[in-house]
């Protein structure tokens, strides 16, 4: 059973974690955790927005338009796109401890993930045509990932962040997953966050349940906007409905020394995956791809421990 206060602090409805121009604003300190932040920046046309990185590297990921994203004398101009639902995007690394200037012509929504971080590394643009398009499960657990700065395909210090379309009336996240302790080879500590975002307005559900004593303990009906956050505990599924295609944006990080992604299954769910043993992947995936002609790649599911 969830508990009110879990569900109070964890699921976070659109506009509660609302700050100045941010429509959502997670940070370390009032989620309650060490390293992971996530922002979502409302700018209007011809909005400018100035971000002090401080201690913590971050990623400028539009989710609706594009943007010019300035920091120390370099310029990127990020085309972006005009939805989660229509095409990958690019988007810019920006260093700690640096000031940068956002601004948009035209205006939009640019989600800005962060991690408290050790190392400098430089600003760069990530382009759009490099970003893999991953194709994970099969039948209805099929799901496409936007790998833009998974652990192996984008250098970050601590900063994991991809994004998971999953058509209407499939599950992803499945089986339930976690990575709340450190066992080398097997399982690394990540705190997460879940960004959602539904097509046509429509809702979809996430669960988190306990993986310990007092656990964290939260299923929640998501809608565009809303945030669930996971310090621990076994997460998944999240419920597309049916007719309306689920978005979320995954950003993690944690205190080992090696930046990674490694789960473990629930012991109770992990059946799931003999099922999908000579199963197509759901034919409408990929909703979109890199563009033609380009450097990016869609790939068929190859792992079968991916959960995400």
């Amino acid at each position: 059973m969830t508990t009110r206060d879990d569900q109070q602090r964890y699921h976070l409805p659109a506009g509660r974690a609302a700050s100045g121009p941010y429509a959502l604003d997670v940070r370390p300190g009032t989620a309650g955790w060490d390293r992971s932040s996530l922002r979502v920046l409302e700018l209007g046309p011809g909005g400018v927005h100035t971000l002090e990185t401080g201690d913590s590297e971050w990623i400028v990921l539009p989710l609706s338009g594009g943007c010019t994203v300035q920091t120390a004398g370099v310029d990127f101009e990020l085309l972006g796109r005009e939805d989660v639902f229509s095409a990958v995007s690019d988007f810019a690394y920006l260093p700690r401890d640096t000031r940068a200037q956002i601004a948009s012509g035209a205006g939009g929504r640019f989600a800005l993930a962060g991690a408290k971080c050790e190392r400098r590394l430089p600003a760069r643009y990530g382009p759009a045509p490099e970003v893999p398009v991953e194709l994970r499960g099969a039948g209805t657990c099929s799901r496409q990932v936007n790998n833009f700065a998974a652990a192996d395909t984008f250098a970050c210090d601590r900063l994991i962040a991809v994004e998971v379309l999953t058509p209407g009336g499939n599950w992803s996240s499945y089986p339930p997953h976690k990575h709340d302790e450190h066992l080398p080879g097997v399982e690394c500590e990540l705190e997460e966050i879940y960004y959602f975002e539904v097509e046509d307005d429509g809702l979809g559900y996430h669960r988190v349940s306990p993986s310990r004593a007092d656990g964290t303990d939260v299923l929640a009906e998501v809608a565009t906007g809303d945030a669930v956050l996971i310090p621990d505990g076994w997460h998944g599924p999240s419920i597309a409905p049916p007719g309306r295609t689920l978005y979320y944006l995954n950003v993690m990080a944690g205190p080992g020394e090696e930046r990674a992604w490694l789960i473990r299954d629930h012991p109770d769910h992990r059946w799931i995956r003999d099922t999908w043993s000579g199963l197509p992947v759901d034919p409408r995936l990929p909703l979109y791809g890199p563009p033609p002609g380009t450097t990016g790649r869609t790939t068929p599911p190859q792992d079968p421990e991916a959960t995400r």
